[in-house]
């Protein structure tokens, strides 16, 4: 959520953003919200002058009681009490004008960076930079369901009657892999200094309209029927909520936190959910970054946060590349954003593992997160990163390492966490 003051101020600014983002059916809300803050503020004044003319007026009330004025005293009452109703009406109308003011902010996005690409949708997206050779090889690389199977390590077709589609069964081998690449992502992130946690799996839905945009909420978001509790989509969402109105002092930034939980997805609009695999599911596990920073840390902590992911995924042996999300394809409370995409020998490209945003003061001023430093109290930044999202990250590891033979190469990085083994070998038919 942007400030009202750049609306008040800037109007042709916050108009030309919604424009560069291809969102013009939101243009009239920056007139509407102009309008209804014009008379919000109307009524302030108004409000400001009737509470001088109360307190006037009731001091004059004792006097001329005092002076024997009864009559002139019954008239000051009177005045008094026309005065504070006009007050209560003057509240009644200014809670509705504010609920119509944040109605329309909650939607007009965020003013991006300037250094982001300007395109309609994610096919206008801006290769960065790309880390490690992509190696196509000369023998077969299946699809990935076919590479797990081939261990005895998926089984679709037990969960699809237990849950439906989008749901998945790991066993054996694949889940030890899988397991394994969340626990050394762990500990990757602590080493780099991040503090390690584990949030709440369920949150509030004042900290879902303050972490998310309505419509991403409402493709994402499951809720739990009966209460004010939606399961959380990725762990973000509980790590920016833990801050909720709250004060931070200025010289503890930035906080820097790696967070583990399983994700729920809707994936509406998603196509492929009914494909046999693993890339769009509805459930699955995730380490996160996230940083609270003052603003002017926050371009520097954004590119350290996806270099961790970058080095995290090299530190593998799985090529990847950095993608610039355009305007277009940003969600609206964020400032700026890139995707890390990891390459696939099966199909010759890249695909999305991970995604790197900064979201300015869009989430503090919506959830009410501060920080002070010696001139007061102002809005955090807030940054996350995506450092490994299992089991879609497999798809990418077995892809890249498998071998001739049928083996998958375990990384010395990863050797610790399977066993000490080096390879995983398939089941013999």
């Amino acid at each position: 959520m942007i400030d009202i003051k750049l609306v008040r101020e800037n109007p042709d600014l916050v108009k030309d953003n919604i424009k560069k983002k291809f969102q013009d059916e939101k243009l009239h809300l920056v007139d509407e919200v102009r309008d209804l803050d014009e008379k919000l503020r109307a009524y302030k004044t108004e409000g400001d002058k009737l509470r001088a003319s109360r307190n006037k007026t009731s001091k004059q009330i004792g006097a001329l009681m005092g002076q024997g004025k009864r009559d002139e005293a019954e008239e000051a009452k009177e005045e008094v009490k026309k005065i504070n109703q006009r007050l209560i009406d003057i509240e009644a109308e200014t809670e509705k004008l504010d609920q119509e003011v944040k109605k329309r902010m909650m939607v007009i996005p965020q003013i991006i960076d300037d250094s982001v690409p300007i395109g309609k949708d994610d096919s206008e997206n801006v290769e960065i930079e790309r880390f490690g050779e992509p190696i196509v090889p000369s023998y077969e690389v299946p699809y990935h369901i076919d590479i797990m199977e081939s261990f005895d390590g998926v089984d679709l077709d037990s969960a699809r009657d237990t849950s439906g589609a989008g749901f998945y069964y790991l066993r054996g081998d694949i889940a030890r892999l899988h397991s394994a690449i969340l626990s050394y992502a762990r500990d990757f992130m602590i080493d780099r200094g991040y503090t390690y946690y584990i949030p709440p799996y369920m949150i509030r839905s004042n900290v879902v309209t303050g972490v998310m945009s309505f419509s991403e909420m409402e493709d994402m978001m499951y809720k739990i029927e009966g209460e004010d509790l939606y399961l959380i989509g990725t762990s973000e969402h509980s790590m920016i909520g833990k801050f909720i109105n709250t004060i931070n002092e200025e010289e503890k930034m930035p906080m820097r936190m790696t967070s583990y939980s399983p994700c729920f997805r809707k994936e509406v609009g998603a196509h492929g959910i009914e494909e046999r695999g693993v890339y769009r599911i509805h459930q699955f596990e995730k380490q996160e970054m996230v940083i609270i920073a003052k603003p002017e840390e926050s371009k520097k902590l954004y590119d350290e946060l996806w270099k961790n992911t970058v080095d995290f995924f090299r530190s593998l042996e799985i090529p990847v590349r950095t993608l610039e999300c355009c305007s277009g394809d940003l969600a609206d409370l964020k400032v700026k954003s890139c995707d890390v995409e990891a390459f696939s020998p099966r199909q010759g490209k890249y695909f999305e593992v991970g995604s790197c945003s900064n979201l300015g003061d869009a989430q503090a001023r919506r959830l009410g997160i501060r920080l002070r430093g010696e001139d007061g109290t102002y809005f955090a930044h807030t940054l996350n990163n995506t450092v490994v999202a299992p089991p879609r990250m497999l798809i990418a590891f077995l892809e890249n390492l498998l071998q001739e033979d049928g083996s998958v190469k375990i990384p010395e990085p990863l050797q610790m966490y399977m066993g000490g083994k080096d390879r995983i070998y398939p089941k013999e038919k």
